[in-house]
C-alpha cells in the first residue's frame, strides 16, 4: 500500500486528531485572513477571542528557510496524486505556522526539530535538508518515519519525535481542509429520507397512521416545507 493510501485509512478510521520571533515571510492565505476574517469579526467569536486572534495572526515565527522546509516535509508526507493536491497545495505550512502560534507550547519542538533535521543532513550530505536531492531527503525520513520499539536507533529519538509531530499536523491541516475531504470522499452529513415506521412495528402495537397525516408528513416531495399547525394544534401542511 502507498504511503499516502495508508495515511487516508488512518484518517478514515479516526486516528486524525492531532493538536503543535523570527522574521518569516507571509502568505497569501495568512494576509487574506487577517484582512477578511477579523476586521468583521462575523464568526462568532468574543472579544477577548478576537484580541487573541488578532496577536496570533500579527505574529511571525518561522522564517523563510523553516517554511520552505516545513513545506518540503509536508510534500514527503503527502505528496500529490492524480486525483488529489499535495499538503502544500492545501496550505499546510501555512496551518502549521498559525498552529505554532496559537500553540505557543509547539514552538520550540517544531523549531528544534527543523534544527536536528538540517543538523542530520549536514552530517550525512553536507548541506541543509531543503538542498538535499529527494533521495537524500528520504533516506533521512526513512529513518524517523516510524517508532524506534526496539532502540536500534537511539541517536535518531529527537528526529523520530519531530517526525511524528509533524506528520500528525500534515494529516490535520490537510485533512480539515476542503481538498482533504474531497481526497477522503467525505460529504458531510446528509439528511435520510424517512418514510415512517415500519408497517410490521405499527402492527405489532396495533396501531396505524391516519391517510392524511400520512400524505402530508411522508411526502417526500414536500420534504423541505415548513410545518404549519391551527390554532388547535391541527397540523395544515
Amino acid at each position: 500500500m502507498k504511503r499516502r493510501e495508508s495515511l487516508k485509512t488512518l484518517i478514515v478510521g479516526g486516528v486524525a486528531g492531532a493538536t503543535v520571533g523570527s522574521v518569516g515571510c507571509k502568505s497569501e492565505t495568512q494576509q487574506k485572513i487577517k484582512n477578511e476574517v477579523l476586521p468583521g469579526g462575523g464568526y462568532g467569536r468574543t472579544p477577548a477571542e478576537l484580541k487573541h486572534d488578532a496577536l496570533v495572526m500579527s505574529e511571525d515565527y518561522f522564517n523563510k528557510h523553516e517554511l520552505e522546509t516545513i513545506a518540503v516535509l509536508c510534500d514527503i508526507i503527502l505528496p500529490s496524486t492524480d486525483s488529489a493536491g499535495s499538503a502544500t497545495d492545501a496550505g499546510v505550512p501555512e496551518f502549521i505556522e498559525f498552529i505554532v502560534k496559537d500553540l505557543p507550547n509547539q514552538k520550540s519542538p517544531l523549531r528544534g526539530g527543523l534544527m536536528w533535521l538540517d543538523g542530520e543532513s549536514n552530517r550525512r550530505f553536507n548541506k541543509r535538508f531543503q538542498d538535499c536531492t529527494q533521495d537524500q531527503q528520504i533516506s533521512i525520513v526513512d529513518d524517523i518515519a516510524y517508532a524506534d520499539k526496539d532502540n536500534r536507533k537511539p541517536n535518531m529519538a529527537p528526529g523520530i519525535s519531530f517526525f511524528n509531530r509533524m506528520r500528525n499536523l500534515t494529516l490535520t491541516g490537510y485533512y480539515t481542509t476542503k481538498m482533504g475531504f474531497d481526497d477522503l470522499g467525505y460529504v458531510g452529513n446528509r439528511p435520510n429520507l424517512w418514510d415512517g415506521v415500519p408497517a410490521e412495528v405499527l402492527k405489532d402495537h396495533e396501531v396505524d397512521y391516519e391517510p392524511e397525516w400520512i400524505a402530508k408528513c411522508i411526502n417526500q416531495d414536500s420534504r423541505e416545507a415548513i410545518a404549519e399547525w391551527d390554532e388547535n394544534g391541527n397540523l395544515l401542511t
